[in-house]
Formats: structure tokens, C-alpha cells, sequence
């Protein structure tokens, strides 16, 4: 199961039907293919009504409609919800889109009956707060004042601040000086979910409606409260230190105190080393664009740049000239005030081949280390320093073979040196590292095919997702279990084809995310390949959103993607989602393909039962294995290609 805050883990997720109706009857999955699983097993035992999704324990965020789903313990059952009729599978399985009761503390209602017996069981759930405007010429949902907490940021540069209130209001923000910041409406439409942006196949979900009642305005160069040192840890900003927000009509005014403090940041530069110089050398800081938004950047432990702003628990930072990245505060350490900026110069460059020409290590002298960003093509990779200038005088390419066939350097606007590593093949891997303050990048070309086999004497790394985490069937199977039978069906093809296999983890225990994709490194794995199975975000109708995936970040791993999607469907016989980019731990690993398939869905009996079979775990295990096969096949080179060196 993909691994998202749009996710809920253990015992399934919910899912809501944004903008359509819920219909009376949950309706059965249309499948869009003849699908190869195996038939659902009958079960005929006593009535036993079980509720897996959601949790006693859970809270529901949805807008009208959701889906629960769990078991009646007797496939020949009739099942009722609220009154709404609901399918039951002949495992006793059920899998319910219903509309959702009004009220905070929600009741569900559950009858069933068998021609033996029958049974009722009343099932509670909440359902997540949300504003509702009062019956009042003027207010102000105090829930939307945006930002809150602490914020830092330069002199000149303006703050957005945003909120809703009464339509027609006239909305201003009191600061304690005696400022008064208008703010105008700003109708732009409620953010679509990102589940719904990502994965909903109906496109009139992906509509919204102008919001009349949001208003938004600026400022700048204005201190509020004290909200201290801007690495200094995280506090909450208290109600009574914000600035006051009214709303106007008429003769009614409504006022909220906004919780909001604001720092100006010195003049005087504040320079921050990213990560624990006491944790692991090859720990990884992530960047991203804007707060909690996508990673972006990877910086190894101990880069250094310039502070350029605070907002909570993310700190920005100054790359260079025009481009900023967002960090955790937690992965910040300030070094003694006046640190000088770091400014890195990119002297000559050295290219150490090894490994008989199969990998190369390319070292780039710099004075400090400043930020960077590897980018990659087909058979280019591009290195971005910033805060940089280049002086590489001289380009030494080493004796013997070499993945690397030419580098070339340019200087960018925003003072950034920009490397163009031009490879002799396809990009199989690539890695950084700091070696003192020059960057290490080591380059690997795709692995030589032995006699037509294409497995043979391959290393690949096999993931079976989770624990922690994972999603739950409506008959109470984890995911964590049916990756694992799968994996290990996986692993005995593989070796059967030659190849040699580590899989993470063979038992039920919980390994890191951050562990797994460190062995195949460590391994100098030739493929990773992780196992999952589905479930859906919040806003998702599950008999229309539900089929096979595959999934990857680096370009080089999309062949590979779509050479499993291509094999499991045909295998499987379900529907085919096709393949997609995602954010996801186990596909960012640069030094070696590597991929992530979600080929079921937990949350559908059909699907849950076939994980629960032997016959259904081997459909898996076998689409996964052909489309490994088909990859290598398209990819690997009969002989090794004589070396490259300086000028080819």
C-alpha cells in the first residue's frame, strides 16, 4: 500500500464520493477485464458481523459518503446498513458506499440474516469537525486563519495571510501598532484532495466551486510578538500574542485574536548545516519546494546554506539566487553567527574508473559543501551546484574503460555551475557523498547478459511492504502478510532463473523505509522491486478507482515499471491503471532501478480472497517475474562495450 498522509494504514481507509451521490445499494465492482483470479471461497458458518473499516478508534474525514467494509462470517447473508442493501461475497465478505449520518458521533446500523439465523450489531464512528457557518449576519471561522505559529522572514519580503468569513463582510486584520491590513475576497475554489487530483478516474470529481467567502491580503516589514531565534525550537504561538481579525457589517463586527507571530530576520546572514553530524554518514536530508509539498532536493549530512525563512517547523533556506528549499527544523543546526555564506568553486575534475569499466567515480573539488541537485536523462546525468562557480581548468577522464563518456561544465544565472555528466549508455545508477568538502559522484552503466539469460547472476532486492503500517481485507488479512506470501513465490521464480535474491524481510517484523532501500544500495543491488497491495485515499469510489499499478520516481525505473504493469495485468486479468510517478521511499534509490507494485486491492473481497490463495499469490509473483524477465531482456547488453575515455 503506497505509503501517504492521504492513507489511513492499519485496518484499511475510507473513502468518499466527493461530488457524486451515494447510491442506495452498494454497487458491485464493473470489472473492465476477465479477471484470472481464483473464485472466492464459500463460506456457510454461523453470523458473525464484523466492522474492519472504520476503526472504533478512527476519525471519518469525509464530505457526504464513505465506504466501510468487513465480514458476516456466512457468504449466504443478506446484509442491510441504515436500511441500504449491501452485497455480500460467498466468503462472507462485504464491502459497503454508503451516505454518511449527519452527525458527529456517527451510528451504523448492521442487519443480517441467513436462512439459519440472524443478527444486528449497531457500529459506531466519528466523523472529523468541520466549520459550519452560524445563522448570523457576520463571523469568522477561526479554523481557516492562515498561517499560524511562528513565522521569519526578510524585511522586504510580504507575507500572505488568508481566512473566511461572512460574504459581503468587510474584513480587515488589526495589528498591535495600530496597522490595519485589508483583506479583499479572494473567490478561488476549496483544493481538491490530493488523492482525488492523483488517482479519481471521473474527471466531474476534479470540479469546485468559487468560495465567496475567502478573503486574503499582505504585509510587510511588520514584527508580531516575539517569536525568538529563528532555529530555535518550535513553540506554538499563543492566542493572546496574534494581531485581532474583523469582520464588518452593517453595525455587526466579529473578532477573533489570529494566533500569529512574526520575526524579521537580521541583516547579518544566519548559515545552517543540515543533519546530525553525530548520526549516520550517509544519512540524507530532504528538500522540498514549498512546505510539506513533494521532495525535491537530497542533501547529504553536512551541506550548508543560508537561512532565508522560517514558517513552523520548516525552515527555508537559500540555495542560491531565485531558488529556495524547504527543510524540517529538526534537520537544521545553526553554526556560530558570522559564518560566511557558503560559496563553493568547482575546480579541475577527476574521473576514476573501476569495477573493469562497469562504474566510475567522478570527483568534484568545491571548498565547501554547498547544496546540489542531480538530474537525469537517458543517457545524461546533469549536476546542479549552487551557490557555485566553475573553474574546472582541467577534465581527467582516467585510464581504461569508463561508463563516462564526456563531462562538460557552464556557469548559470543565480550563480549556479552546472555539470553535464554524457554517458556511453542508458543511466543504470548514480550516488553522491561528500569526501571532506569535494562531492563524490559514482556512475554505474546496465549489467552484461550471460549467455541469453538475463537473470542469470543478477542481484535483485525484493521488498515485501510493510510492517509497520499496511492495509487490512474485510476478513482481517494485512497486507504485511499477503507482500510477504509473495515475495517469497517472487524470490523461488528468480532463483530458478539464476538470479541471486535478498529479500528485506522474511518474517513479520518492522523494518524503516529508509532500511530497505540501504541494503540494495549496500548490496549494489542490480534491481529493486517492492511488493504492495492497494488501498484508496479519502474521496475515492472503490468500484471505479481499483485495478493494477506499478509505480516509479526515477526515470530510468519507468521501462521497468512498465514492462511488470504490462505482465501483471495480463496475468491477473484486472483492471489496468497503468503506471505512475510517485513520491514514494522504496522508488527514489538512484543507484539501481527500482519500482513499486501495487498489484490488488486489499479492501475488495474478490481481490483480498485472492491474496488469501496460493493460486492467487502466484499469479502475482508470476506477472511481477515476466515483467522482470521482458525488462532485463530489452535492456542488458549481449557483450561488454570497449571503454570510454576522453573525446569519444
Amino acid at each position: 500500500m503506497i505509503a501517504r498522509r492521504a492513507r489511513l494504514a492499519a485496518a484499511g481507509i475510507l473513502c468518499l464520493a466527493a461530488c457524486a451521490r451515494p447510491s442506495s445499494t452498494a454497487p458491485a465492482p464493473a470489472p473492465a477485464a476477465a479477471s484470472h483470479l481464483p473464485p472466492v471461497p464459500v463460506v456457510r458458518g454461523p453470523l458473525a458481523l464484523t466492522v474492519v473499516y472504520p476503526p472504533a478508534d478512527a476519525v471519518v474525514d469525509a464530505r457526504d459518503s464513505s465506504f466501510l467494509f468487513g465480514s458476516t462470517g456466512a457468504g449466504d447473508a443478506d446484509l442491510t446498513i441504515n436500511g441500504f442493501p449491501v452485497r455480500v461475497w460467498p466468503n462472507g465478505a462485504w464491502l459497503a458506499w454508503l451516505p454518511l449520518p449527519p452527525d458527529s458521533v456517527m451510528q451504523f446500523r448492521l442487519v443480517a440474516h441467513t436462512p439459519r439465523d440472524s443478527a444486528e450489531l449497531v457500529y459506531s464512528a466519528r466523523r472529523a469537525p468541520r466549520f459550519v457557518p452560524p445563522d448570523s449576519a457576520v463571523w469568522i471561522d477561526s479554523t481557516s486563519l492562515r498561517p499560524q505559529g511562528r513565522v521569519w522572514l526578510a524585511r522586504g519580503e510580504y507575507l500572505a495571510v488568508g481566512a473566511r468569513a461572512a460574504q459581503g463582510a468587510e474584513v480587515r486584520l488589526r495589528l498591535a501598532d495600530g496597522t490595519v491590513v485589508p483583506l479583499t475576497p479572494d473567490p478561488r475554489p476549496d483544493e481538491i484532495p490530493a488523492g482525488i487530483r492523483a488517482f479519481d478516474r471521473d474527471t466531474l470529481n476534479l470540479r469546485a466551486e468559487p468560495r465567496p467567502d475567502r478573503y486574503a491580503g499582505m504585509f510587510r516589514g511588520v514584527r508580531i510578538g516575539d517569536p525568538g531565534a529563528v532555529l530555535a525550537p518550535a513553540a506554538a504561538a499563543q492566542p493572546g500574542d496574534g494581531p485581532v481579525l474583523e469582520a464588518i457589517s452593517g453595525s455587526d463586527t466579529a473578532r477573533v485574536r489570529w494566533p500569529l507571530q512574526v520575526g524579521l530576520l537580521d541583516t547579518l546572514p544566519v548559515v545552517a548545516e543540515l543533519g546530525d553530524p553525530a548520526g549516520p554518514a550517509d544519512a540524507v536530508v530532504v528538500g522540498r519546494a514549498a512546505p510539506r509539498t513533494s521532495y525535491h532536493w537530497f542533501f547529504p549530512v553536512g551541506t550548508r546554506a543560508v537561512v532565508a525563512g522560517r514558517r513552523g517547523d520548516q525552515v527555508e533556506l537559500r540555495l542560491s539566487e531565485g531558488v529556495d528549499a524547504w527543510v524540517a527544523a529538526g534537520e537544521v543546526r545553526p553554526l556560530p553567527a558570522g559564518t560566511p555564506r557558503p560559496r563553493g568553486v568547482a575546480g579541475s575534475i577527476s574521473i576514476t574508473p573501476a569495477a573493469g569499466g562497469e562504474r566510475a567515480s567522478i570527483r568534484i573539488p568545491l571548498g565547501v559543501r554547498v547544496p546540489f541537485r542531480v538530474d537525469e536523462g537517458d543517457r545524461r546525468l546533469t549536476l546542479t551546484l549552487y551557490g557555485t562557480a566553475g573553474d574546472a581548468s582541467w577534465i581527467r577522464y582516467g585510464a581504461g574503460g569508463s561508463p563516462v563518456r564526456r563531462v562538460t561544465w557552464t556557469e548559470e544565472p543565480g550563480a549556479r555551475a552546472v555539470l553535464a555528466v554524457e554517458l556511453g549508455s542508458d543511466v543504470w545508477g548514480y550516488r553522491t557523498r561528500w569526501s571532506g568538502t569535494d562531492l563524490l559522484l559514482e556512475v554505474r552503466r546496465p549489467p552484461v547478459m550471460a549467455g541469453g539469460r538475463p537473470l542469470e547472476g543478477r542481484l535483485i532486492v525484493v521488498d515485501p511492504g510493510h510492517p509497520p503500517g499496511g492495509a487490512t481485507g474485510p476478513t482481517g488479512l494485512r497486507e504485511a502478510d499477503a507482500n510477504l506470501a509473495v515475495a517469497l513465490r517472487l524470490r523461488a521464480l528468480l532463483e530458478g532463473a539464476g538470479a541471486r535474491v535478498v529479500l528485506t524481510r522474511t518474517s513479520d517484523v518492522p523494518v524503516e523505509l529508509g532500511a530497505r532501500v540501504k541494503l540494495a544500495d549496500s548490496l549494489d543491488a542490480d534491481l529493486l522491486v517492492s511488493i504492495h497491495n492497494n488501498a484508496l485515499p479519502d474521496g475515492l469510489n472503490p468500484f471505479t478507482n481499483n485495478g493494477t499499478s506499478v509505480y516509479y520516481s526515477q526515470p530510468r525505473s519507468l521501462p521497468l515499471a512498465r514492462a511488470i504493469q504490462r505482465a501483471l495485468v495480463e496475468r491477473l486479468g484486472v483492471r489496468d491503471l497503468g503506471v505512475g510517478r510517485g513520491d514514494l521511499a522504496l522508488t527514489r534509490a538512484t543507484w539501481q532501478p527500482s519500482v513499486l507494485c501495487e498489484g490488488l486491492y486489499m479492501i475488495l473481497p474478490d481481490q483480498e480472497a485472492a491474496l488469501r490463495d496460493p493460486a492467487g499469490q502466484q499469479l502475482y509473483a508470476r506477472g511481477v517475474f515476466e515483467g522482470i524477465v521482458a525488462y532485463l531482456k530489452s535492456v542488458t547488453r549481449a557483450t561488454a562495450p570497449a571503454g570510454s575515455a576522453s573525446g569519444r
